[in-house]
């Protein structure tokens, strides 16, 4: 009798289902599970041996719930579990007022809805830059992960918990940003790569080479993906730090990659001068950046007048930064075609550098990265001069105010902000991202982490 009643519910939640379960594959699936649970009931024995099956399975029914659940279904079901949590937040922040009613407790869980969406459209900005306290004496960076080459790209997770960076030598590592304890991703061999997509080039040197310029990380925590030498976008699974696809496209190195924020949408730039998908903003050596957007086929040029970009960075949807191999960093509105606000010379070179023994004193000035702590007028930039900038975009006037200055020695590749401000990483190196025009052999190379620390 208990089978009956389960295979009952059973029936009535697929009954629930959407037209999606009319697909061949699924219906296939469906019966082949039909077939298990019957053979299943041909090999019960006694009621005690039911029950303790039914008890086992709990789970793996609530699992299948959520499994079988529409698109809609599990909108709602989050949705739901939004609310619940914001409003269990604010009861607690308000436990000792007894007499507080419905309706103000639903304007706090409104109102708190209300600033997530705007912070996260980028419509209000978070004041980080005038939060940042004065910098004490403990408050520098530290090498967190060490690379045995140049470090070219870092990346975090969503939730700031873990961290991804790249080398020159095609190390890829996943690492730890508490502990600082890192996982390396293994290279599968040339017949596994060749299965997942990989198209060998003609030129021995990009055919052998596995050096990657450039990485990206996923909203949601499941994909890394990585670009380089071999003219190639490489998948990899993050829960499983396997190799998934390899995708071609590109006829030349690959320099840059960025998901589209809160989607799996993937944008690549490469030295053949062509972007893939959607919406992207890119800088080159031809004095040029350039805002695209492909659905509609056009595009915006923005050019300076006296050097070649090195880099850029969204500040939000209608702003963004630039940094110059003149070391000047430079705010751009997407309303206007030359820079609204120039910091020339950002990245000086300090009185005390020998650049007799660095050889390469001009390219220690490039600003080579630059990075906005996201929903915030909190940015930073960095060159080969020996140390990080941090700065603060001023919301409605156009300017960029210096705020510290952070030391750290060696070519600082890449940046990146945690979500919440408290710290930043960057990626350095005794050799530039791009090339070789100096070496600093008293820099090291690895991740570095700093923290900040808001009032």
């Amino acid at each position: 009798m208990k089978l009956e009643k389960k295979k009952g519910i059973g029936a009535k939640r697929r009954g629930k289902r959407s037209s999606i379960d009319h697909d061949p594959f699924l219906e296939e699936e469906t019966e082949k599970r039909r077939k298990f649970n019957y053979d299943d009931d041909d090999d019960i024995e006694s009621v005690e041996s039911v029950e303790s099956e039914e008890e086992g399975k709990v789970g793996e029914e609530l699992e299948d719930e959520f499994a079988h659940e529409t698109v809609g279904e599990k909108r709602k079901r989050l949705a739901e579990d939004t609310l619940n949590r914001i409003e269990e937040a604010k009861q607690r922040e308000h436990e000792e007022d007894n007499e507080e009613d419905d309706d103000f407790r639903d304007s706090l869980v409104a109102k708190t809805l209300m600033q997530e969406q705007l912070e996260k459209s980028g419509r209000v900005r978070r004041a980080n830059a005038l939060r940042v306290q004065d910098l004490q004496s403990s408050d520098k960076f530290r090498v967190i992960v060490k690379h045995q080459h140049s470090v070219t790209g870092v990346a975090l997770s969503d939730d700031d918990s873990r961290g991804f960076s790249v080398s020159k030598d095609g190390t890829i590592l996943h690492w730890d940003v508490s502990s600082g304890k890192s996982d390396e991703y293994k290279w599968p061999s040339d017949e596994v790569l060749k299965s997942h997509g990989l198209k060998f080039q003609e030129s021995w040197y990009t055919r052998h080479n596995k050096q990657s310029l450039a990485l990206a990380v996923s909203s949601d925590g499941r994909y890394l993906a990585t670009g380089g030498v071999d003219c190639h976008v490489h998948l990899w699974d993050i829960r499983t730090r396997e190799h998934v696809q390899a995708f071609t496209g590109h006829c030349g190195i690959v320099s840059s990659l960025c998901f589209r924020e809160g989607t799996a949408e993937l944008f690549s730039g490469s030295y053949d001068g062509t972007l893939r998908r959607e919406r992207v903003l890119s800088v080159g050596r031809d004095r040029t950046m350039q805002l695209y957007k492909v659905p509609e086929s056009t595009r915006l040029i923005y050019r300076a007048s006296e050097s070649n970009f090195e880099c850029c960075c969204f500040v939000n949807s209608d702003e963004f930064l630039s940094g110059s191999d003149n070391g000047s960093i430079a705010l751009w509105s997407i309303l206007k075609k030359k820079p609204v606000f120039i910091v020339n010379n950002a990245h000086h070179v300090i009185a005390d550098h020998d650049s007799v023994n660095h050889n390469c004193t001009p390219a220690c000035s490039w600003v080579s990265s630059v990075a906005v702590c996201r929903g915030s007028e909190l940015a930073a930039s960095g060159a080969g001069n020996g140390c990080v900038r941090l700065w603060g975009v001023e919301n409605g006037s156009s300017a960029i105010q210096p705020l510290y200055e952070l030391p750290l020695p060696g070519f600082v590749n890449s940046l990146a902000f945690a979500k919440s401000g408290r710290f930043l990483i960057a990626g350095v190196g005794q050799e530039p991202r791009l090339g070789r025009w100096g070496c600093l052999k008293s820099a090291q190379n690895g991740v570095a982490i700093h923290p900040l620390r808001l009032s």
